[in-house]
């Protein structure tokens, strides 16, 4: 699909320029630039503290950044406002660490809650929607069921079937396998690169799981807590062979640095 004859179509799901990212005076991430590939699965990761969660929250609009800009398929979500901010908001879903189900729907009332809102479906074809949704995580047998009834893996499944309600092109999942045993977190991995080839979905996905980041990365970038800034980028495949930075060498080998010995 193409954008008007006077608009070009953006190369990039998402292109971050000279992002700052804090809070007031407190400066956690600065002079950020990355883009996202259309499809591609990208991990955002970084020790403890660095500010990965709040870059994602910049780059879906949740916060906004103490400076700079985020084009989402060519659109400055930083900068939109009303309804050019609101058919931004809509073109992408999102999933928070810990699910944020609604405890007092069952999951086919999860999935259609944002349909209700911002379509014009019957609820007839509301439900059917979000069946399918169900059906693509493999929660479809238990759309009756209450969050409190399913497993936390199941959770997570259901929290992305509702995050694909709008049909987004792009994904952001905060820390998807935190708190999943090693076998439900290898089935949720499972779950993202299907999507992520079956519907060409585009994932924007912060983790600090090192067996989801080999299994599904295409690209990762890593914040570092004290120069605030990104200090590797690529395969992380390939990082971890090849990098001959100490931190990003002990980050991907999980070796003890010399200060902790």
């Amino acid at each position: 699909m193409t954008g008007p004859a006077n608009i070009p179509a953006s190369p990039y799901a998402i292109d971050v320029q000279n992002l700052t990212v804090g809070y007031g005076s407190n400066v956690l991430m600065k002079d950020l630039n990355f883009t996202v590939n259309n499809g591609e699965i990208f991990v955002i990761l970084g020790g403890s503290g660095c500010g990965k969660s709040s870059l994602l929250k910049n780059l879906f609009g949740l916060y906004q950044p103490l400076s700079g800009d985020v084009l989402i398929e060519g659109q400055n979500i930083t900068a939109a406002q009303g309804a050019d901010r609101q058919k931004i908001m809509t073109s992408f879903g999102v999933m928070y660490q810990q699910g944020a189900l609604f405890g007092s729907m069952n999951l086919l009332d999860n999935v259609t809650l944002f349909m209700q809102e911002y379509t014009q479906l019957t609820q007839d074809q509301m439900n059917l929607l979000a069946r399918c949704k169900l059906d693509l995580v493999g929660l479809l047998p238990f759309a009756n069921y209450m969050p409190n009834e399913i497993s936390g893996g199941m959770q997570k499944r259901a929290a992305i079937a509702r995050a694909m309600a709008l049909d987004p092109k792009i994904l952001f999942l905060d820390e998807p396998s935190a708190g999943l045993d090693p076998i439900t977190s290898a089935d949720l991995d499972q779950t993202i690169l299907d999507l992520a080839k079956n519907l060409g979905i585009t994932f924007v996905i912060v983790s600090h799981e090192l067996a989801s980041i080999y299994a599904i990365a295409d690209r990762v970038i890593m914040l570092d807590k004290d120069t605030k800034r990104i200090i590797a980028q690529g395969d992380p495949r390939v990082l971890r062979d090849t990098s001959t930075d100490p931190k990003v060498h002990q980050f991907f080998n999980r070796v003890m640095s010399k200060e902790a010995a």
